[in-house]
Formats: C-alpha cells, structure tokens, sequence
C-alpha cells in the first residue's frame, strides 16, 4: 500500500492550498518521454501527488501526458488529486512574457491551471538562450515589480492557484513583500544538512512564506551538487542505529526543519524508501550533530548559469 504524505495547508490570496510535504521533482535533462513518464507512474504508486516541473527542464509534455494516463489507468481519480508546480523562465522575466509562458507551461502539461507558479530565478536573461552556462552579459537584474505583477495576474486569471519564487535572498523577498499585492506564498531553495539555510527559512517562516527544498540529498550525481550528504559519516552512523539509509536521515532532516521538498529518482524502491520517513524521527542528539554539519559553499547559480559577479553576491547573501 502506498504511504500517506502528509500535506502543509498554505494560503494564497483567496485560495487554500495543501501542497504534499515530499513531492517528485523533475531530473534535467530530462530523460526520454517514456521512461519519464513511466516514472510519474511509479511515483503516483508510490504515493506522491506533488510533481515539480519548469519549462527550461524540458519534462512538461511528459509529466501532462504521465498525469492524463494516470486519470485513464485509475492511478488517480481527476487532475484535482495532484498538486503541479512550473516556473518562469529566466528568459521571460518580464511583466508582458509572463501570462503568455505560463501559457505554454499550460498547453505543454494539457491542464488549466498549476497550483504553483514560482519565478525559477531572480534575475532574467538578456535575449534568448540555447544552452547554459550563458555569457555574462546575458544575466541582467529582475524588474521585480513588473515581473511580479504579471504573476499575480496569472493568480487573477486563475491560471495558477498559488505564486512563489525560487531562490530569492532575505533581502530579495523583503523588497518583494514591500511591492507585493498577493505576497508570495512559496520560496523554493536548495537545502540539505550539507546546506542548512537557517537565517534564510527563519525570515521565510516569520513572513509566512513557506519553503519547498530542492536537492535535499546535496544534488549527488548533478552538475551542481556532490556526494557529501550521502557519503557522510555523520549521517551513515545515524542511519545503521535506526535502520535507514543515510538519504532517509538526511530526508528527513529536512522535514523536520518544517519545510516541503522535491526528491529526485526514476528507481521504483528509491521512491518508495524516499516517503518512508513519516513514522520515526531524529533524536535532539541526532539533530545536533547534523547542525555541525560541515557547510559547502553555495554553486548551483554559478554551475547552471555562470561564475558572474552577480551570482556570487547572490549566493553570498544566503
């Protein structure tokens, strides 16, 4: 029997949202359409009913089609059982290209609406971009204002149900409450005991915003993470005296900082060891020597897009 995820009830504007606390995100590049979505599938047995998606990843046809199979199969009941998340392209980061590529994000999932529309990046891209890294004047700063008005437009125009960002800063979210109509209800960001993110999910929680990790096993087998996470001793110890593998310890840790998060796997027992971690929990000794966690230094944004001046100050003000 599939395990029961337990969900975080969020609210945004007029809309209650319950968005499921370990939700399936999508591997980029994204594999071929058939093993991607025999893995939507697999995951929808397994229990998961948050799938986590962009339109730079390549995988919204694959997930919208793995969606309308599982409504066809019985795997689900309609669309209203899943909670979808896309995001807006750094190369559509302005006020007018918002609604028209949420638009396409629409039509590539076939669906209505998302339940969660975030800004992937805050900063744009000056022009159109094939591949990535991208040269350094490409990487222009956001218009925060206009951008963000064109996402609560498609809050508006019931296009999505809630709007968020993706790695945004303190002081980037503080600028964007202080011009917000609708404030953002989601910050999405990379957290693992290898990337603990404190002051960050404490100003998110005090603001009401919630969190939603990505890479919470340190982004092993990436192009911006490595395997400290999952080859640490600190962890390995914890998991052989509970039973669990050292990615369920490091799971959940992060649950138990009071956020969401999106796992990545196609591997069938993966899925399921993933969701198991709602029955057990870590002991105030445990959680205190992973708070003593040895830190990397933030890369992803230097990795995905470049070693510019900008992205480092953005990582620095983590």
């Amino acid at each position: 029997m599939a395990k029961a995820i337990p969900e975080v009830i969020l609210s945004c504007g007029d809309d209650i949202l319950a968005i499921p606390v370990i939700g399936m995100g999508s591997a980029y590049p994204a594999p071929d359409p058939e093993t991607d979505k025999a893995a939507v599938l697999e995951a929808i047995k397994a229990g998961y009913r948050h799938f986590d998606t962009a339109l730079v990843y390549g995988s919204e046809k694959y997930l919208g089609q793995a969606i309308s199979d599982a409504v066809r199969l019985g795997l689900i009941k309609s669309r209203s059982e899943v909670f979808i998340t896309t995001k807006l392209f750094a190369s559509f980061a302005e006020k007018d290209l918002v609604v028209p590529a949420l638009n396409m994000s629409l039509r590539n999932l076939q669906l209505e609406y998302v339940d969660m529309y975030i800004i992937h990046w805050p900063f744009k891209f000056g022009g159109e971009v094939k591949s990535m890294p991208v040269a350094k004047e490409m990487v222009l700063p956001l218009d925060l204002k206009s951008v963000w008005g064109g996402m609560e437009e498609c809050k508006r125009l019931g296009l999505a149900r809630g709007i968020g960002v993706s790695n945004f800063t303190c002081n980037m979210l503080q600028d964007l409450l202080s011009i917000a109509k609708i404030p953002p209800v989601l910050n999405q960001l990379e957290m693992s005991p290898a990337w603990q993110t404190k002051k960050l999910n404490d100003f998110c929680k005090a603001k009401g915003i919630h969190v939603t990790a990505y890479s919470p096993l340190g982004g092993a087998n990436s192009r911006v993470g490595d395997d400290r996470v999952l080859c640490s001793n600190i962890l390995e110890d914890i998991a052989k005296a509970k039973g669990k593998t050292t990615a369920q310890v490091s799971l959940r840790w992060v649950y138990e900082q009071g956020v969401s998060m999106v796992t990545k796997s196609n591997n069938k027992e993966r899925m399921k060891q993933n969701v198991d971690i709602f029955d057990w929990s870590l002991t105030d000794e445990e959680l205190e020597k992973i708070s003593h966690f040895p830190q990397r230094k933030a890369v992803t944004f230097a990795s995905i897009v470049g070693p510019h001046d900008l992205i480092v100050d953005i990582d620095a003000q983590l």
